[in-house]
């Protein structure tokens, strides 16, 4: 697909920004719709915040653009789906690294 940028005018260029603009946002919205579909309410779930140990909760609910997790602590998370794992699942890999802290090294 090739567009000739040269030849369009300055409003034309705007109204082409804003088409972009709109798909990236749409393409975004529905690769995260469809990870939000491999979870359902109620289901049990894990997921590693950067820093900190692996969490584990409950899915209780679908937000637009993240999912509201319960820890088993009560804490209230709301995490993007594509952060979260099943925990009936094999143990999942970390997410991020968690660095040690030398004070608590022997």
């Amino acid at each position: 697909m090739n567009i000739d940028l040269d030849s369009l005018t300055e409003e034309e260029l705007i109204a082409l920004n804003h088409r972009i603009v709109a798909r990236l946002r749409f393409l975004r919205e529905k690769r995260t719709h469809t990870h939000m579909l491999e979870f359902r309410i109620g289901e049990r779930v894990t997921f590693q915040p950067s820093g900190e140990e692996l969490l584990t909760g409950t899915l209780v609910r679908y937000n637009k653009k993240t999912v509201t997790v319960i820890t088993d602590a009560g804490e209230h998370w709301n995490v993007s789906p594509s952060l979260l794992r099943k925990a009936d699942a094999q143990k999942p890999a970390p997410l991020h690294a968690v660095p040690k802290d030398p004070k608590r090294e022997n």
